[in-house]
């Protein structure tokens, strides 16, 4: 996540809290704006700067300015600093709340949208189980359940960025060969651990107010993927965050399987049941999850099928098992009366 805020001071938010907060609203004199661009961020400075806007501001915490700040004559007299420079803990918070919130609308818009329109097979809406306006449902779920999700995640984001995590910069540091491993390490360890987050879900005491909500989509699309409870979003991703606390990653591979996982959990929710593939009994796929929407009990898991079968929650997936057949056998029961009142 540091990469990403970074990358995102420089586009956006050094002069958004520039604006918002600029130095000068904190200086006795308005020639003393220009300064503090070792951590802090600089933008034009508006000629009507010194306003009501920065009067209304100036009692604001804000960490201590340096003392050359407020003696040093003007530098540049068209730039501006921000009073809270980037590593400033509630810049930070801010600002990653704002990032994950709109990072989590686009991830989940574009992956959902596109699986919707080019995989999701839409004579599944026809399916007797799928609900009248339930891709409207699926969103509207989903966007109550984003800002509680951003707001539980975000401790995690921010001991990210103030290098708390085992996240490291440079390949040598461990090597290519760790690397690597620690990607297949990554995906089998979060399996493992949303697998029994998941089964726990089911629990009598948990399922009905905490997880049943999701299994409301009986017949899921793409937009149903993110559409739970936030408690249960956020209880499955915590293992996604606790890896790179315990155990190094370089730290753009996991912002790769972070976006990865997210588009995986909209890929296992197209109700897709293809059969017969080689990987099949490896690969908990759109097949195995279907089946577990439809039968509740079974695959858990989230990637792999070994989990399910070593809890003997596995069901494999069969042609014969594909709700396809319902509506088929559905719409030929329609066409036999229809045609019974035409004769």
């Amino acid at each position: 996540m540091d990469i990403l805020l970074d990358l995102h001071d420089d586009l956006v938010f050094d002069r958004m809290w520039a604006a918002l907060l600029p130095v000068s609203a904190f200086t006795t004199a308005s020639s003393n704006a220009a300064g503090l661009y070792s951590n802090a961020s600089h933008v034009p400075l508006p000629s009507s700067h010194l306003s009501a806007w920065s009067h209304l501001i100036s009692h604001i915490p804000h960490p201590p300015l340096p003392d050359d700040l407020l003696t040093s004559p003007l530098v540049a007299s068209e730039t501006v600093a921000s009073a809270w420079p980037r590593d400033y803990l509630p810049r930070q918070i801010i600002s990653l709340f704002i990032l994950t919130w709109v990072g989590v609308h686009a991830l989940y818009f574009i992956f959902a949208g596109l699986s919707y329109k080019y995989i999701f097979n839409h004579e599944m809406m026809k399916h007797p189980r799928f609900l009248k306006n339930q891709v409207k449902l699926e969103i509207q779920s989903s966007m109550r359940a984003f800002p509680s999700m951003t707001l539980l995640t975000l401790p995690w984001f921010v001991g990210e960025v103030r290098g708390y995590s085992k996240l490291y910069e440079n390949v040598d540091e461990y090597g290519w060969g760790y690397l690597l491993f620690s990607m297949f390490f990554f995906l089998v360890f979060t399996d493992y651990c949303i697998y029994w987050i998941h089964r726990w879900e089911h629990h009598p005491l948990l399922y009905k107010w905490l997880h049943k909500p999701h299994h409301k989509w009986i017949i899921p699309t793409p937009f149903s993927s993110h559409a739970f409870h936030p408690l249960d979003g956020y209880a499955q991703s915590l293992p996604y965050h606790i890896f790179i606390y315990l155990f190094p990653m370089h730290e753009k591979l996991y912002l790769g399987l972070f976006v990865f996982v997210n588009f995986w959990s909209i890929l296992i929710h197209d109700s897709d049941m293809i059969t017969g593939h080689p990987l099949e009994t490896i690969i908990n796929g759109p097949a195995h999850h279907t089946l577990h929407h439809i039968y509740f009990t079974v695959n858990y898991g989230q990637y792999f099928t070994w989990a399910d079968r070593m809890g003997k929650s596995y069901r494999q997936p069969l042609s014969e098992l594909d709700p396809m057949n319902e509506i088929k056998a559905a719409e030929a029961k329609k066409a036999k009366e229809q045609l019974g009142k035409d004769q």
